[in-house]
């Protein structure tokens, strides 16, 4: 059995998000950026084009210092925040989505609501989603390789 990797808390956490998903169907990049300014730390792509996206927070000040999140809603159609279980979930809004998540699997307490993206949005989300996947792969493959 492969250990796993030496990551951050948020990057554990969305480690386990991602698979969790995968199971659902929904395929994930993570630290995505929709616009400039903008990094969420995990973006989901549904089988029907839907998009979520999944804010990974490991700690109280975590949360607390994330000032962008509201920025984040209008590039999805749902929107969650995943946490471990020893965060204090009272915190986070109750008019969003909940997972709790650890490094190996994660759980959909509440689905967050949907407000549905424009379709020209969400035709450019699924091709910078492309993009971003298509870069990360080429990167592995070819990690000296310059991307323009």
């Amino acid at each position: 059995m492969n250990p796993v990797p030496q990551l951050m808390p948020g990057q554990l956490l969305a480690r386990g998000v991602s698979r969790h998903l995968a199971g659902l169907g929904l395929v994930t990049v993570e630290e995505f950026v929709p616009v400039r300014g903008l990094r969420v730390d995990v973006l989901a792509l549904g089988p029907k084009g839907e998009i979520w996206i999944v804010e990974c927070k490991s700690s109280r000040a975590d949360y607390m210092s994330d000032g962008k999140w509201h920025g984040y809603l209008e590039w999805c159609d749902r929107f969650f925040w995943a946490v471990d279980t020893e965060f204090p979930t009272d915190l986070l809004p109750t008019d969003t989505g909940l997972i709790i998540a650890d490094a190996y699997d994660a759980e959909v307490i509440r689905m967050g609501p949907e407000d549905k993206l424009a379709p020209a949005r969400r035709k450019v989300m699924i091709q910078k989603f492309a993009t971003h996947a298509a870069r990360r792969l080429q990167a592995l493959r070819d990690p000296e390789m310059v991307l323009g």
